[in-house]
């Protein structure tokens, strides 16, 4: 498989989507999240996300391990704005630079559950995900300029390349016995070196493909022809009610908070 797709083909519903519609459902969800700053909506949204990602057909073990990193970070920007966050309401601790508020408090719930519900979508439904498709899918269905997708497609393709040259550099200077001591200097030399593997692995790349007729103005033929059905609209749906429901529950409790009003 792909750097984006698990060795394990999934069984899931939307696991064999289109990542056009992936990508769009993605969207739908994070864009009212993005526009207002409360605990409600982002609330809400987090708990009707939970069948979508229980349907992405991630194992229970896959699904916590790539998401660890959200879960590490959602509390972490929660205890950050809860700390040093704008102050409001009442004071409940207040030393030096740290100042809790009743508002800090609030700020902080609401940008915990935001980031939940902003990044689980999108990693969950990503990782199911072939570079591939969704270039076909870009290029095909949305008619991106097939020169940038390609050349972007190419390059996710080398991503998983790097932890071998990285491997590979690190092999070739302790067989020289230049690896013992000094590791700062020892991470720093390796990571030069990679970079300027990458740029010439990066020009030999887009030699060959231009000398393959990638980087022509003609008609472009494509190997795979990719489809968008019901079933990728029923998933544009489910994000898009998602985010209908979640501003709708906001806005009739009070608590929609818009951003760019200016009144977060």
């Amino acid at each position: 498989m792909t750097a984006l797709a698990g060795a394990v083909p999934r069984r899931g519903p939307i696991a064999g989507l289109n990542p056009v519609a992936k990508l769009g459902a993605a969207l739908l969800i994070a864009l009212p999240l993005i526009l207002t700053i409360d605990p409600v909506s982002a609330a809400v949204a987090l708990v009707l996300e939970i069948p979508l990602l229980a349907a992405a057909g991630l194992g229970w073990r896959e699904f916590w391990v790539r998401t660890l990193p959200i879960w590490i970070a959602a509390p972490l920007a929660g205890l950050t704005i809860a700390l040093y966050g704008a102050t409001s309401g009442e004071v409940y601790v207040e030393w030096f630079v740290v100042r809790i508020s009743e508002g800090s408090i609030s700020l902080a719930l609401a940008t915990f559950f935001r980031v939940l519900a902003i990044a689980l979508p999108a990693v969950v439904l990503f990782v199911t995900v072939d570079p591939t498709d969704l270039a076909d899918g870009l290029a095909q269905l949305l008619r991106l300029p097939a020169r940038f997708v390609l050349g972007a497609l190419a390059g996710m393709r080398l991503l998983s390349l790097l932890t071998d040259d990285w491997r590979a550099l690190a092999l070739a200077r302790r067989a020289r016995g230049v690896a013992d001591t000094g590791q700062v200097r020892r991470v720093l030399g390796m990571a030069f070196a990679l970079f300027v593997l990458s740029i010439r692995r990066g020009s030999t790349l887009a030699t060959a493909m231009e000398a393959r007729g990638f980087g022509g103005t003609g008609v472009r033929t494509w190997a795979r022809e990719s489809h968008f059905g019901w079933r990728e609209w029923m998933l544009l749906a489910v994000g898009a009610a998602i985010s209908a429901i979640a501003i709708t529950v906001a806005v009739a409790t009070g608590s929609w908070n818009f951003i760019l009003g200016g009144t977060a």
